[in-house]
């Protein structure tokens, strides 16, 4: 079962303030697009829509620290983790980092929970739903010596 996931993007000038320094608003967009990664990584999808059911992962708390800027064209690498697994949700730890000087930085960390969701019976509402069998199956909780460790190289250990 997998607990993590890495990927990297290029920061895009679109990302960016007037200075060219990404705007901390994409921290979390970074998060939740290197979770979508590791969701289709192992076949999985993260939204669900048909005519009658709507199902997908609702962000009930995120935060992100930051430590250093990100600049248009930067390569950044975004290292996700499955820190926590409950019944209905998944708390996810990432951190960022860019290369510099031939060193790998932490330009920032963060944190997002999601909970898993669905349409209430008889309803448009959404509630939070057991997370899926097919899904469940797929995903794990990392090691608590690999978050340990993961939270100690940010800081945060």
């Amino acid at each position: 079962m997998a607990h993590e996931f890495k990927m990297q993007r290029r920061v895009e000038f679109a990302e960016t303030d007037t200075a060219g320094i990404v705007h901390f608003s994409n921290f979390f967009r970074y998060m939740e697009s290197a979770e979508h990664a590791f969701f289709r990584s192992l076949g999985l999808r993260v939204h669900s829509h048909s005519e009658s059911k709507i199902g997908g992962w609702a962000r009930v708390n995120a935060a992100c620290t930051y430590k250093s800027p990100l600049r248009n064209e930067d390569l950044v690498d975004v290292h996700l983790i499955v820190r926590e697994k409950r019944t209905k949700s998944f708390i996810y730890d990432a951190v960022f980092t860019k290369q510099e000087d031939g060193k790998s930085i932490e330009v920032a960390h963060g944190s997002m929970t999601t909970v898993c969701i669905k349409n209430r019976a008889g309803d448009d509402a959404l509630e939070a739903t057991a997370i899926p069998k097919e899904v469940d199956a797929l995903i794990e909780a990392a090691p608590p010596e690999l978050v340990a460790e993961f939270l100690a190289s940010s800081g945060r250990g």
